[in-house]
């Protein structure tokens, strides 16, 4: 289910939002994962039996890890905190690379020996076991990467003492299973929110940020999002023959911005239907490309998920603690797996090592050097990079990203503009714009002004209206429109 459907606009965020009222409060987290079960049974009904698993695996293996609270009781031993942590990687880990990566490792054994590894699989389980299984089907349970790395940073803190482990199963199963951030994050981390699953604060004011901070995020997601990824679509599956050097720069252009208002939009939606709920969610965005650099880039786009490499992997490897080598390579292997996780695929290995070496180049000496430089040329130099990136970020299949580079670079035997191109960009010019503009705190400043300027007209009127107005061109455009994909689903 996703929150940008009809379905969980009109019928299940209204249930649940009933029913989470109208019960006592000790009954509100019962509630909340009643309902995230049905939300994830949604679309995965099978898998929401493996998302309990991992649950349990981190409530027990949390219990064993909390060094502070075996060492109150008296109890000795290291072994038992350290296995159990041992075991909570191993098994989320493991869960991501069986179902996540199998079927690439399988396709690079495939290719090395030349034979069909699957095939020699099934038939040796059937051989084994007698059984008749005649297909591979291993499908990717929706928001696994997210939930696998919420309950190892769980664990994870646990151990290190940072928190104590949740003795209350239904408070962590909550946890894991809330739906606002389920299956596509941000990943909340249990230490940001342990509090608030025992006690948290619900108010009148704190559910109309929420609705506003929801319906700018479906505005986002529906409104900006959908209707630059239908023009990147239509540029992707053109033919050779229609393109041009400028039309490939503009299909990835439209990418740039498609990801960017897809997934912060789906963001906003999640910290938004938090505040309904009364929690509080870290933010996952802060306009990312007003951006001079890379570095800062990666510090303002989703920031939940580079805050939790450094602290969890790049610290733990030794950081900039062991001199500037060691240093170098922390920051590539963990821009190696940022890219890694993101799919098994060579493209995102790629993506990852891409900005991995820019990292690298920045913190060496290029930094230094564009400082020197008029901002202008830095945010160009930004968003040149962020742009070609995306283009590695975008095919999956190895022969349309290199045929793409090649058109962006002049090498693909592309004219540099055609008719084409000029439909394209004389049927988007507007869209582009107001793209452009929400990419920027302009909007947001121009809010505070009126907000300083007329406080009560503000809130009573205008906030209230554009909330309202976003809710309901979003609707139009959910019913009169079939085209409404969600990129960081198969992540």
């Amino acid at each position: 289910m996703l929150f940008s459907s009809t379905v969980f606009l009109f019928a299940f965020l209204p249930a649940v939002l009933i029913t989470y009222y109208i019960v006592p409060r000790v009954c509100r987290n019962a509630v909340l994962f009643v309902f995230s079960l049905v939300f994830y049974a949604w679309g995965e009904p099978v898998y929401v039996i493996l998302m309990l698993m991992s649950t349990a695996v981190a409530y027990i293996t949390g219990l064993l890890a909390d060094r502070k609270r075996r060492e109150e009781k008296g109890k000795t031993g290291k072994g038992v905190p350290r296995g159990a942590l041992i075991f909570a990687v191993v098994w989320n880990i493991g869960l991501l690379l069986f179902f996540k990566y199998t079927n690439f490792f399988i396709g690079i054994a495939d290719s090395i020996t030349g034979g069909d590894l699957k095939t020699d699989i099934i038939n040796g389980l059937n051989s084994t076991l007698g059984t008749n299984i005649t297909a591979w089907e291993l499908t990717l349970p929706i928001g696994i990467s997210f939930y696998s790395f919420q309950t190892l940073s769980y664990v994870i803190d646990v151990y290190r003492g940072n928190v104590e482990s949740q003795r209350n199963f239904l408070d962590l199963a909550t946890y894991v299973a809330l739906f606002p951030q389920l299956i596509a994050g941000p990943i909340v981390r249990y230490i940001d929110i342990a509090g608030q699953l025992r006690k948290r604060h619900e108010s009148l004011e704190k559910f109309a940020e929420g609705v506003k901070r929801f319906c700018v995020g479906l505005g986002k997601k529906v409104i900006l999002a959908n209707a630059i990824g239908e023009l990147y679509d239509t540029i992707s599956a053109a033919p050779q023959s229609e393109l041009s050097i400028c039309g490939a720069w503009l299909g990835i252009i439209a990418f740039t911005f498609q990801i960017y208002f897809d997934f912060s939009g789906y963001s906003d939606m999640a910290i938004g239907l938090g505040k309904m709920f009364g929690f509080d969610f870290l933010e996952n965005f802060n306009y990312p490309y007003i951006s001079d650099s890379i570095t800062e880039f990666w510090r303002r786009w989703h920031i939940s998920l580079s805050s939790w490499f450094r602290d969890y992997v790049y610290i733990p490897l030794g950081g900039n603690r062991r001199g500037k080598g060691r240093q170098m390579v922390n920051i590539m292997v963990v821009w190696f797996l940022t890219g890694f996780w993101h799919g098994a695929n060579w493209n995102f290995m790629m993506w990852g090592v891409y900005f991995g070496v820019i990292l690298l180049m920045e913190k060496s000496f290029l930094l230094s050097a564009l400082k020197k430089a008029p901002r202008a040329v830095r945010h160009i130099y930004a968003l040149l990079l962020i742009v070609i990136g995306w283009g590695i970020f975008a095919y999956e299949d190895t022969g349309a990203l290199i045929q793409n580079l090649k058109n962006l670079f002049g090498l693909g035997g592309l004219p540099l503009g055609n008719r084409q191109t000029l439909f394209w960009f004389g049927q988007n010019w507007l869209l582009f714009i107001i793209l452009i503009i929400a990419s920027t705190p302009l909007m947001k400043k121009a809010g505070e002004k009126i907000r300083k300027a007329a406080p009560e007209l503000y809130s009573t009127v205008a906030e209230p209206a554009m909330c309202a107005g976003l809710l309901i061109v979003s609707s139009a455009y959910l019913a009169g429109n079939s085209f409404n994909p969600f990129m960081y689903f198969r992540f």
